[in-house]
């Protein structure tokens, strides 16, 4: 049987053949442009962008789907702004009965068909981004950059990577082939056999509050280009960027052709525990969450019917033996421990540093003057309101600011977190990042994650004493991301091993425009699945391969 592409397949064959080569090449290259500047994207397109975002705001969002008709409303912008956008509630069996209902048609379109359809719905995203990216910042907290180029391009490229990987995985094959045995003298025994990509079932994506596109999307394509239709169960304060997600994935759908119902959104009332309910339905097959270790590590052990993909919390880790630029170094961290108050999952909160200090091309600096270093770097980045909010953004959750207090109370403070108005919301909740000294001893305070701006340095014995609080800590808890300052070679092979045993992503001496808390699609890993922290990566073939079967049927020719 040969397959007839989908007109959209032609229409974005490039874009997937280019995407399929960086995969292999693990080199720069990105889709979507990154810069939300007029030269980019035209001089109107800002303007417009946020207009369509607050065409939502106090109103019905306008979606078309399944439900009893009421409509729920949980969103709570960091940045003090009114939301008030009231989506369409459904129940758990309705949104599964609408869902498996549009698979079949899905699933005879076959790999190429789905691909240009989902192609098309990243195209059409595209061209909302900055309506997509208003929606990211207010629902967040992240600043407005920050969020066009995470909850907008580098999501988008994210998305991409995820259909690449599944494309390939699934036309690794042939659709057909034709099979000859030759029996004795008699005629050859002769079969025609087809093979089938055949989809799991419903898939089931869970969002989070801080990166709502950017953790969602991966998983939301890779099983859609599968085969799966996808109920999106956004998180409850960060619904908006998910929700015109699905608008205009059903729109390109509907459009192509197919059933809208192969993508719907979730939103839950207070209190409803509707991700549980999903999660544990019987035709949910796939299940992709980003969250809570505690939620993460529940619905690994009682989602037994569904392929369940997690990235939880970590603590991730940068051991400091020496450097060469010194004030490079305590920029970069700088940077990094200040970024959208690192309430990222990259996030460094565990800076290891020997007691009697580090060699450096400044001489030598005493373990008080490492750390005076990095709060300085925090400190001057964040010393403007107007221009550190740009980086810090605004506090996601209450949870965040919990912690804050909770920290105040521990170790010896060597920068505190500052209450910053922000110069153009002032009902934004800004808090700058605190560091906090410990000492090795104190392992029951920075062996738990403290999301938020919050990190610790940490005394420890020698350099060889802090590879071994890595390798136990992100050997029992997990992490993300690692890093290492070191100017001999042998530490950072030794680090470098460590890493491998941990199963945690290293970075070696970063000084400059890269960070331990960026990831960059086609090229970077996100998670290993190796540690605690997650049981998947983003992305490689096995964040895809379980999503589909294949399933042959055999002729005689």
């Amino acid at each position: 049987m040969t397959e007839t592409p989908h007109p959209l397949y032609a229409r974005h064959a490039d874009t997937l053949t280019r995407a399929l080569t960086a995969i292999t090449e693990r080199g720069y290259w990105s889709a979507y442009p990154e810069s939300p500047s007029p030269r980019v994207y035209g001089e109107t397109a800002a303007a417009e962008g946020k207009a369509a975002f607050e065409a939502y705001l106090n109103g019905d969002f306008p979606l078309d789907q399944p439900g009893s008709g009421d409509r729920v409303a949980t969103e709570a912008s960091p940045f003090g702004l009114e939301l008030n956008v009231r989506y369409p509630h459904a129940a758990a069996d309705e949104l599964v009965a609408a869902a498996s209902a549009a698979l079949p048609a899905w699933r005879a379109a076959g790999p190429q068909g789905r691909a240009g359809v989902c192609l098309e719905i990243l195209a059409r995203l595209h061209g909302h981004v900055f309506e997509l990216a208003n929606a990211v910042q207010f629902t967040s907290g992240q600043a407005f950059v920050m969020a066009f180029q995470a909850g907008g391009a580098h999501a988008l490229d994210r998305a991409l990577e995820a259909i690449a990987y599944a494309y390939a995985e699934m036309t690794r094959h042939p659709g057909t082939a034709g099979w000859e045995k030759a029996v004795g003298k008699g005629d050859p025994l002769r079969m025609t056999k087809t093979f089938h990509v055949v989809p799991r079932g419903v898939a089931l994506v869970i969002g989070c509050n801080t990166f709502p596109t950017w953790n969602s999307y991966p998983g939301l394509f890779a099983s859609l280009v599968t085969g799966n239709p996808v109920i999106v169960k956004p998180h409850p304060l960060a619904v908006l960027p998910l929700a015109i997600t699905v608008r205009y994935a059903r729109e390109v759908l509907a459009e192509a052709g197919f059933d809208p119902n192969l993508v719907l959104l979730a939103p839950e009332a207070p209190g409803e525990k509707l991700a549980t309910t999903l999660a544990l339905h019987p035709a949910v097959k796939v299940v992709d969450f980003t969250g809570s270790t505690e939620y993460g590590e529940w619905l690994e052990a009682n989602a037994r019917q569904a392929s369940v993909f997690t990235e939880k919390a970590g603590l991730n880790t940068v051991v400091i033996d020496s450097t060469d630029d010194f004030a490079g170094m305590c920029r970069n961290l700088g940077f990094t421990l200040t970024l959208y108050s690192g309430q990222m999952c990259t996030t460094s909160q565990n800076l290891l540093i020997p007691r009697a200090g580090i060699d450096t091309d400044q001489g030598h600096r005493s373990f008080d003057e490492v750390v005076a270093g990095i709060a300085a770097a925090v400190g001057k980045l964040t010393a403007d309101p107007a221009r550190g909010v740009e980086l810090t953004g605004a506090i996601v959750n209450d949870s965040v600011l919990e912690r804050l207090d909770e920290v105040a109370r521990v170790g010896e403070t060597v920068l505190e977190s500052r209450t910053v108005e922000h110069p153009a919301f002032p009902g934004a909740v800004v808090r700058t990042p605190t560091i906090v000294k410990l000492t090795a001893d104190d392992t029951a305070t920075y062996s738990r994650e403290w999301f938020g701006p919050i990190s610790f340095a940490i005394a420890t014995d020698s350099t060889a004493h802090s590879l071994e609080i890595m390798r136990a800590t992100v050997g029992e808890k997990g992490a993300l991301t690692a890093g290492v300052y070191s100017t001999d070679e042998a530490v950072l092979d030794a680090a470098e091993a460590v890493a491998i045993d941990v199963g945690v992503h290293l970075s070696c001496n970063l000084t400059g425009g890269v960070f331990v808390n960026q990831s960059a699609a086609f090229s970077d890993f996100h998670g290993s699945g190796a540690n605690p922290a997650a049981n998947a990566a983003l992305t490689d073939g096995a964040y895809v391969a379980n999503r589909f079967r294949v399933v042959q049927s055999r002729r005689h020719a």
